[in-house]
């Protein structure tokens, strides 16, 4: 049934819904918008199932004709030959990035708490500094963060790689905007009641808070786990302490025939590293928006 507005479906009589052409030209151009987005994704996926013999095809082919595990077994096998197998870099980037993630949500969340509902005093200035901090890019700190750590006896160890990496400026402040929107009375209940200012938090901030510290989990897991020059200069005499970025370039670094062979498990390695990721952003999706709606973050 045709109306000015669009077109009524209707099924037995019953309306149930209007659909207009705009709309559909819109619904259109966006799943081709996100199929065209999809496309590296998609090709970095087929491209580790390629054997050999397809990677180095020309033209070269999206899809592969012969799909194998052979890069994943190649994958395996350039790095069990040396010291460090290749199950050890996937195990010290999983607890570096895990301990990092966990340490990020509880000390934002727990500084933004106490800034933004206790307000002690000089916390406007703490926050100046905090927002100053966010304009200086991080290769700017690298050098300070570096004798940071080497003055603390941290080189060549785990923490090297988690205790800097904890209080980040940005995550302070994502989790201080979203803060700012819960109501106080709430909290002025909870203490009538008797409640503890611990307990407050973790009963009534961290589940009022899920969408900012959802959000703050996939920006920490996707720049902790894709980092790669922090172990790197902190992590020069331990290669059992190495992770999967380091991994990687090490596959790829060769040349010539060393780099033909080795070019099926650099594609092997790079869809390990990239799954990690993608399956923390789909589970995580839903709250991204609505921070960012409510903390102000464009």
């Amino acid at each position: 049934m045709a109306n000015v507005s669009g077109y009524s479906v209707r099924i037995r009589g019953k309306y149930l819904f209007t659909v207009k052409p705009s709309s559909c030209l819109l619904v259109f151009f966006l799943t081709l918008l996100a199929v065209f987005m999809a496309l590296p994704i998609v090709y970095l996926t087929v491209t580790a199932f390629k054997p050999i013999d397809e990677l180095y095809l020309f033209p070269p082919t999206f899809f592969t004709r012969r799909p194998s595990l052979s890069n994943f077994k190649s994958l395996l096998n350039s790095l069990n030959v040396s010291d460090v197998p290749f199950l050890r870099y996937a195990f010290n980037s999983f607890l570096v990035t895990v301990l990092n993630v966990l340490g990020a949500v509880i000390v934002c969340s727990l500084g933004a708490f106490g800034m933004v509902k206790q307000r002690p005093f000089g916390s406007s200035f703490l926050f100046s500094v905090i927002i100053a901090a966010l304009m200086f890019p991080a290769a700017v700190t690298q050098i300070p963060n570096y004798l940071i750590v080497k003055s603390f006896g941290m080189l060549e160890s785990y923490a090297s790689l988690i205790v800097p990496k904890i209080a980040v400026a940005f995550n302070f402040f994502l989790m201080k905007q979203f803060m700012e929107q819960i109501p106080d009375t709430y909290l002025e209940a909870a203490r009538l009641d008797g409640a503890g200012e611990l307990k407050i938090y973790w009963k009534i901030i961290m589940p009022m808070m899920k969408p900012a510290w959802a959000t703050l989990i996939v920006f920490s897991f996707i720049s902790n786990w894709n980092d790669y020059l922090s172990p790197l200069l902190y992590i020069t005499n331990s290669p059992e302490l190495k992770t999967l970025p380091l991994a990687v370039q090490m596959i790829a670094g060769g040349t010539g025939a060393a780099a033909i062979t080795t070019a099926g498990a650099v594609a092997a390695a790079t869809f390990c590293m990239t799954v990690p990721v993608i399956a923390v952003y789909l589970i995580m999706q839903r709250n991204v928006l609505n921070t960012m709606a409510y903390s102000g973050i464009k």
